[in-house]
């Protein structure tokens, strides 16, 4: 019969210890997100309070702060995951685009569709969008470079017309934005009239100043 050291008993079981500590704090992290998507969406940034967030989980009130200091910045973390999840769609509709128009139609339909299922929480819509998502998280960076590297390779390869790709890129971010602020507020959120909207703006404006 072979008898394990007792030191590597130990040790394997302060390793499982670990793991499960771990796990534990990714879950409550996560059950913050979850009830704080909740209570956005069915207050409004404004009208939410960190006691709303906590109180939609079953954690004790003090926990909160052993994750996030402010609704603030749970705010900013739900932002930064969504944008981390929204990255790929965005790719997505930028390798499948047949031209610069589709690609303009297709990314700006794709936002307003997430945009919608993301800030609807046990079916109601978001009141107030509180403030524009940040602009300086890695996530939310890596979404505007995906923008601006989109339109940037349409007009190196003459597909676009020769604008500033860097202007484009937060023109047509800020376009985007701010239409899907108006576009939240109606009941039901009208996708495909804003994608018109805001596609034909962009475009438009494209065709304008390349022109000058």
């Amino acid at each position: 019969m072979t008898v394990s050291a007792p030191e590597t008993v130990e040790s394997e079981a302060g390793e499982a210890g670990e793991g499960r500590r771990e796990k534990s704090k990714a879950a409550n992290r996560q059950a913050i997100l979850t009830a704080a998507r909740r209570v956005f969406a069915q207050l409004g940034y404004d009208g939410a309070t960190v006691r709303d967030i906590i109180r939609g989980t079953e954690l004790a009130s003090g926990t909160f702060y052993n994750y996030f200091k402010s609704k603030e910045e749970v705010f900013e973390a739900l932002a930064d995951d969504g944008a981390r999840r929204f990255r790929p769609v965005l790719r997505a509709a930028r390798e499948s685009a047949a031209c610069f128009e589709d690609y303009i139609y297709t990314a700006v339909h794709a936002y307003f569709t997430f945009l919608v299922e993301e800030h609807r929480g046990g079916g109601h819509p978001l009141k107030d969008r509180g403030p524009h998502l940040p602009s300086s998280t890695p996530e939310t960076l890596a979404v505007y470079e995906e923008v601006r590297d989109g339109l940037a390779e349409a007009i190196a390869t003459g597909v676009a017309p020769k604008v500033d790709p860097d202007f484009l890129a937060a023109a047509s971010i800020g376009v985007a934005q701010e239409v899907g602020d108006v576009m939240l507020r109606q009941s039901p959120p009208d996708i495909d009239a804003a994608t018109r909207f805001v596609a034909d703006f962009i475009l438009g404006g494209v065709q304008k100043a390349a022109s000058k």
